[in-house]
């Protein structure tokens, strides 16, 4: 069944080749500033930046908000495995909906942050985070260029739904 863009008209055929450059530029983008954390700060490091924001070296051998951190390593290759299925479901969905440029916009991010992850986990078995939020003694937790791409696209692809949705009603 042929998907419809979010403003009525067909999905047009496109080359999926843009949106796997944007993703391999978050990909890069993400990889550069995690070797520069890890070149110039150690594990815990953190830096001030603004009353509201620190550069920080965290390790995250979980999921989102560290989610199964504390398990006995097993989490490592579980997530791996996500990021691998997800990488060659979102290359499947870009091939087949390339001209759909919200949704594919979407798709780029994610994949583009989801494989910055997975070389993550592969080289180090965590993921390197230092990104970080705080408020009045409020943390939130260290995140990453990946990250931030995969919740981008993420609100994106809620986005690109709702428009489609709207537009059919």
């Amino acid at each position: 069944m042929a998907r419809s863009t979010a403003f009525g008209a067909p999905a047009a055929a496109g080359s999926m080749l843009p949106w796997l450059a944007l993703a391999l530029i978050i990909l890069i983008a993400d990889q550069f500033t995690k070797v520069l954390v890890m070149g110039y700060y150690r594990l815990g490091d953190s830096t001030y930046v603004w009353p509201f924001f620190n550069l920080v070296r965290a390790h995250n051998t979980g999921a989102a908000f560290s989610f199964l951190a504390a398990a006995s390593g097993w989490q490592r290759w579980l997530f791996t495995g996500i990021g691998i299925v997800a990488t060659l479901f979102i290359v499947y969905l870009l091939r087949s909906h390339a001209g759909q440029r919200l949704f594919s916009f979407a798709l780029a991010c994610i994949l583009g942050g989801a494989v910055g992850n997975v070389v993550d986990r592969l080289l180090h078995g965590y993921v390197v985070d230092f990104l970080q939020f705080h408020w009045r003694g409020w943390y939130f937790p260290a995140f990453n260029i990946a990250d931030m791409a995969i919740t981008i696209g993420a609100a994106c692809l809620v986005l690109d739904e709702l428009l489609r949705v709207r537009k059919s009603r």
